[in-house]
């Protein structure tokens, strides 16, 4: 998931000073928001697939998980050219709404006819609008502060929960409505009600953008207004015409060199909404008490790991950094994270030889194989994602430093598009031998990248 910031402990959480009220308007405008792009991810794939009778488009495995890597790879992309719109003609506020607006018109679309050509355009404005809105939501948390504001990485913190509060309820919510309230049996033909999962999502964003303008001008004020790119230009054209220095060429080498093995750890871990989701919706054994659990809801495992185990991860790393032999280099994070998301795949081995190769099966294997995947890929991701992030920031060279940035954004967006391609092999190869793949290139690249973690240090300490 688009989920991934540095948690740490802050002791600026119990400091007398309070948050500025702005923050939880945007903390809620984001939850929102990622309850709306959640929702309608969660559902992707199964409506995608499932037949014309049965609610769906009737789209083949491969094609279906190749669209979705297409959109989770888009919406990487387009942030760039939104924040670049946003920087020189429309102000940040302005964007957040265009990009609002839109993403609630194609839930819309989407919920109003279910046909290749309304789908494909509320697809669009999905990726558009988030193109606007995402790029500028988290900047203006940023801007509620003075920049040595001891309470912005705490800001952040609660920001972030919004981001998973949202992500975590909106399959859960979402999955319900389409997969058990609206669903319905004619003469043994199951009816899903897709159609009102985009809806709920619609909803969603609607009531987070509503909140958003409403309450805007009282608790924002005049911030995010007006157009800031040309103002923020801070650095001069001395520092822009001078050359990159050895010590800088060597951080940008190991930044592209971290980003290369992100973009092999994301495939993997993307294949949460296409791959995974389509065999637990046909291998894996879902019924408790009687009661079927809706296929989407275990999209709802990442943020819950997230919210439970970011905090304690945080305090590792506070505690080793704290040791005699100090923390661990980033690059051997990362390295780890690669392998957990290799052994998530492993885990599965067992799941994948009881229910066989074929497109379904009459053995479901037990869901806990499933929950074991999500916890050790969130935990890999953990290990990962945020490391990553701030070590690019660190890293990269001040005139550089959007460009950097931008690589390791782009990085992602090419992990999403190859994780779609993987996952429609499944449908030629088989869930066992892509799954096999995947876990077992990410492991060997952990080791590799493990054996390379004392070089990239060096590089970017020289």
């Amino acid at each position: 998931m688009e989920a991934t910031v540095k948690v740490e402990q802050d002791i600026q959480l119990h400091t007398k000073k309070k948050h500025p009220p702005g923050l939880y308007l945007l903390f809620f405008t984001e939850m929102w928001e990622r309850f709306s792009y959640y929702g309608m991810r969660a559902i992707l794939v199964l409506y995608l697939t499932k037949s014309l009778i049965s609610g769906g488009l009737g789209m083949s495995d491969s094609v279906a998980m190749s669209i979705y890597g297409f959109f989770t790879g888009a919406v990487y992309f387009t942030p760039m050219i939104g924040g670049y719109l946003t920087d020189r003609f429309l102000g940040k506020r302005l964007a957040i709404t265009i990009g609002g607006v839109t993403m609630a018109l194609g839930n819309l679309v989407l919920f109003a006819n279910q046909s290749k050509p309304a789908f494909f355009a509320g697809l669009a404005l999905l990726i558009i609008g988030n193109g606007f809105f995402k790029p500028n939501i988290s900047t203006l948390v940023g801007d509620l502060y003075s920049k040595n504001d001891a309470r912005k990485d705490a800001a952040f913190t609660i920001f972030y929960m919004g981001i998973n509060i949202g992500a975590f309820f909106s399959p859960l919510i979402v999955g319900f409505l389409a997969e058990d309230f609206f669903k319905t049996t004619v003469n043994g033909v199951e009816h899903f009600g897709f159609k009102f999962g985009f809806l709920a999502a619609a909803i969603g964003m609607i009531i987070g953008q509503l909140l958003f303008n409403f309450l805007g001008n009282k608790l924002l004020g005049d911030i995010g207004k007006k157009p800031v790119g040309a103002a923020q230009n801070t650095v001069s054209d001395n520092v822009k015409k001078k050359p990159l220095t050895k010590v800088e060429k060597n951080r940008v080498k190991v930044i592209v060199i971290l980003t290369f093995f992100v973009i092999f750890f994301m495939a993997g871990f993307e294949q949460a909404g296409s791959s995974l989701t389509l065999y637990t919706d046909k291998f894996i054994d879902r019924t408790v008490f009687g009661w079927t659990v809706p296929t989407s809801w275990f999209q709802s495992l990442n943020p819950l790991f997230i919210v439970i185990f970011a905090p304690i991860i945080s305090i590792l790393w506070v505690k080793l950094s704290k040791s005699k032999r100090g923390d661990l280099p980033t690059p051997t994070k990362m390295a780890i994270g690669m392998m957990l998301l290799g052994a998530g795949f492993a885990v599965l081995v067992p799941a994948l030889i009881q229910t066989g190769a074929g497109d379904s099966s009459a053995v479901k294997a037990n869901m806990i194989f499933m929950v074991l995947t999500y916890f050790l890929h969130t935990i890999g991701e953990l290990c990962l994602q945020p490391v990553g992030l701030s070590m690019t920031s660190k890293l990269a060279p001040v005139k550089l430093a959007s460009l950097m940035m931008g690589v390791w954004l782009a990085g992602s967006g090419f992990a999403n598009i190859l994780a779609g391609q993987l996952a429609s092999t499944t449908a030629s190869l088989g869930y066992f031998e892509v799954f096999m793949i995947i876990g077992g290139v990410t492991i060997f690249l952990g080791l590799i990248l493990l054996s390379l973690s004392k070089k990239l240090v060096k590089m970017a300490a020289e």
